[in-house]
């Protein structure tokens, strides 16, 4: 791997210049040996362990994100809304989203690239993973960035989520109050944290109650699986079909209402349903979907605040944000049925 020695040779200049210039101490260094040594360490492929120091005296005013992967014939209106009201709070800031892509197998050499042409001066995150691979390399680069999604990592960094735990809980906690005990969970499969964290809060409201679990289905984040777990369960007895479904998302429940209306389940009334985003075209189904409404604005407002901290060296500790998802009540949701009350 090239040394600050070897940007020196291939410049021509001393080990003292370079380290001038790469942390921007060039007050006495011409610009034109500035480029000369700027083009060595580009031409060598010289990786410095690049600092929030370093990257604040470029000041590109750019904040790297990367676009979320959305299959074709899919939406994540979620990450959509994000995206938005990133740009929104990061420009009221006095900054610009960068936005760029990845391959799913492999994110970290675009990262690295825009590290090694000191295009950004951060990065947001989302659509944290399991072991998530970006984290550990972003903070090993010393570079800032804040994620919007937790990890199951231990290393240190600061990131802003929705509390799905609880919001899942609250949801739950209404079902079992109307009188559910047949509650069926529709959630993602890992690596997904936001789905692990969610079905941990449909499992606590449960134990609450000592009600037991309901049938669970996991699949993807798509309409489709919504269909595949109401043709599931609409194969069991009558007297184990659940009476309600917690989705971990309005796409999902979507699929799965559409499923029920072809074989004429009443929604709200034989079936109740509650969704996960409130996603706009929620309160235009028939019936409207019951759903957690995300309050994406102040998340995004959240990250780029956090993140303008740790670029402004104004907080070195590591912030933890969690916003609770409020229950939007719609006709998708109701008591349960007469004949499914406990005795």
């Amino acid at each position: 791997m090239p040394t600050i020695k070897d940007v020196a040779r291939a410049a021509g200049v001393s080990i003292a210049t370079v380290s001038y210039v790469l942390n921007n101490k060039t007050d006495a260094i011409s610009e034109e040996t500035q480029r000369v040594v700027w083009e060595a360490v580009e031409r060598i492929g010289y990786t410095p362990n690049i600092t929030a120091r370093n990257l604040r005296a470029q000041q590109s005013r750019l904040i790297g994100y990367a676009w979320h992967e959305v299959p074709r014939d899919q939406v994540n209106t979620v990450l959509d809304r994000f995206t938005y009201f990133l740009a929104q709070c990061a420009e009221a800031a006095g900054y610009h989203i960068l936005t760029f892509t990845y391959p799913s197998h492999d994110p970290l050499p675009v990262y690295d690239e825009l590290i090694r042409t000191r295009r950004v001066d951060g990065f947001v995150m989302s659509g944290t993973t399991l072991n998530d691979p970006r984290i550990a390399f972003l903070i090993e680069r010393g570079v800032p960035f804040v994620s919007f999604g937790h990890s199951n990592l231990e290393w240190p960094f600061t990131w802003v989520d929705t509390d799905g735990e609880a919001g899942v809980r609250l949801a739950v906690r209404w079902l079992l109050d109307r009188n559910h005990t047949r509650i069926a969970f529709l959630g993602w499969p890992p690596p997904s944290l936001a789905g692990e964290h969610r079905e941990s809060g449909y499992r606590q409201a449960l134990r609450e109650r000592d009600c037991a679990p309901g049938p669970i289905w996991y699949g993807s984040n798509s309409e489709e699986s919504g269909r595949d777990a109401m043709r599931q369960w609409l194969k069991l007895p009558r007297a184990e079909r659940p009476t309600a479904v917690f989705a971990v998302s309005d796409l999902m429940a979507i699929g799965l209402l559409n499923e029920a209306r072809m074989h004429d389940v009443e929604i709200g009334v034989e079936l109740s349903v509650i969704g996960f985003d409130d996603a706009p075209p929620s309160q235009y189904l028939l019936p409207a979907l019951t759903t957690l409404r995300q309050p994406i604005p102040e998340i995004a407002g959240a990250v780029i605040n956090l993140l303008e901290a740790r670029l402004n060296q104004t907080t070195t500790s590591h912030v933890h944000e969690l916003f609770m998802p409020e229950l939007i009540v719609r006709k998708s949701a109701g008591p349960a049925p007469v004949a499914a009350k406990p005795r």
